[in-house]
């Protein structure tokens, strides 16, 4: 059985479902993983913001807004009436369940009860679709399987055993359909996986029932050698291994959720993304194998906090390090970078949630400051630790741009280098310069 993912734009309108029906119905059984259609989510955060701030009047404004937008998407899906006044009910249960927030105490636990709604209107009317044109399919709840504990960790075993559980009790169909990105907390209220998350939950459900693959459809052909929005003449990875895949996602591949490929590589299932708007395209396949290229694609994460905490008490001394790590792990704040000499640490951070807090935590220590707008460029390849040439390639490419960080020798897969925002799009066009101008696309 494989399991197949589509996002937003996938089933962006009713268009799109159709042609992702179309797409699935080969006749061989799978499991299908529905993000919310696109915009829905953003709209959704919107309509929570407004009730966390009190404002229901407007809250009520977009709740109607998105009623008239998705009567209008269930009158194209849907042609005959039948089906159309079973669309109309699964609408008019979620814009109940919305309205009833409107009437209590608003807090970010009903404002995840809000996020849920968008994953839970695709995936029902989608499914409508399929019966409508005698497609076998069955609805396989998520939150009935999808589990993380009080760390916000999915807890993998407890997953696989209520999914055969539903599937037990679930009548055999061809295509099951379930919601991406929701899932029920330790506390057993509604919760998700974080933006992205959908991803996630494909190959959550493709390890728990041992997939031959997980696929990923988007609206882009697989992963890129560099970011196409800024950078010409970009070119697809045919192949790439589970850790060079998941450095990209980390370090900005928006293409793929980062922690997705973990729960794919411990349990051997190969992830395959494809272009809904080209599902001919052979896209990226994602495995033990390699894209054996020492420099096989760059990444850029933006927001990054620099931090640099210098003390003379670090010369020759042990277990500063830790008492400066034992700060973070207090935020719960992870750490991306990290650089030392004997008398100061360097390290990054992209959740700023607790910055000025940490940097409070840290003053005792010595003297610290932190610079804000900085950006992670991210060189992965095929075991760069053992290869020549190619870090004079890079510091050739960046020459001319202040470097704040570097590192290199913490993965096999990875170069980082670490600057300012408003050096990143140069800092991308030259690196594809210097690194894959001879590079003829057919050859990867």
């Amino acid at each position: 059985m494989q399991v197949l993912k589509f996002g937003g734009t996938s089933v962006g309108s009713p268009q799109r479902m159709r042609e992702v029906a179309a797409l699935i119905d080969n006749g061989e059984q799978k499991v299908v993983v529905l993000s919310a259609v696109s915009g829905t989510t953003n709209k959704l955060v919107a309509l929570a913001g407004c009730l966390l701030r009190g404002d229901r009047e407007e809250a009520q404004e977009r709740l109607d807004a998105l009623q008239s937008e998705y009567i209008s998407f269930i009158e194209e899906l849907l042609e005959d009436a039948d089906s159309r006044k079973q669309g109309l009910t699964v609408l008019n249960g979620v814009l109940a369940t919305l309205r009833d927030l409107f009437t209590q105490e608003f807090t970010p636990r009903e404002e995840k009860v809000v996020l849920a709604q968008g994953e839970l209107l695709s995936t029902q009317l989608f499914h409508l679709y399929l019966r409508s044109q005698d497609i076998s399919s069955e609805l396989l709840p998520a939150l009935d399987f999808m589990r993380i504990d009080q760390y916000n960790e999915p807890e993998l075993e407890l997953i696989q055993s209520l999914l055969h559980e539903t599937l037990e009790r679930t009548a055999p169909a061809d295509y099951f359909i379930t919601q991406g990105y929701i899932c029920l907390n330790a506390d057993s209220e509604i919760d998700n996986l974080q933006r992205g998350g959908s991803d996630y939950t494909a190959t959550l459900l493709g390890a728990a029932i041992q997939a031959e693959e997980v696929q990923i459809w988007t609206d882009i052909d697989g992963i890129h050698n560099n970011d196409p929005r800024v950078v010409d003449n970009t070119f697809p990875l045919r192949n790439a291994s589970y850790r060079e895949a998941a450095e990209l996602a980390y370090f900005g591949a928006k293409i793929l959720h980062p922690t997705c490929v973990i729960p794919a590589e411990q349990s051997g299932v190969p992830i395959r993304l494809k272009n809904t708007m080209a599902p001919d395209a052979p896209g990226t396949l994602i495995s033990q194998q390699s894209s054996r290229r020492a420099i096989a694609a760059i990444a850029a994460k933006d927001n990054i906090a620099a931090i640099k905490i210098r003390s003379g008490r670090m010369f020759n001394a042990y277990g500063f390090l830790r008492r400066v790590f034992e700060v973070f792990e207090q935020f719960r704040t992870p750490i991306d970078m990290i650089t030392t000499s004997e008398v100061a640490v360097s390290l990054t951070i992209d959740n700023l949630t607790y910055l000025e807090a940490i940097i409070g935590a840290l003053e005792p220590f010595g003297e610290v400051e932190y610079q804000l707008d900085q950006t992670i460029v991210c060189i992965v390849g095929d075991r760069l630790h053992e290869q020549t040439g190619y870090t004079k390639k890079i510091f050739a490419a960046v020459e001319d741009v202040p470097l704040r960080m570097v590192s290199y020798g913490g993965s096999n897969n990875n170069i980082s280098l670490l600057v300012h925002r408003s050096d990143k799009e140069r800092v991308l066009q030259q690196l594809q310069a210097h690194l894959f101008s001879a590079v003829p696309a057919n050859t990867i």
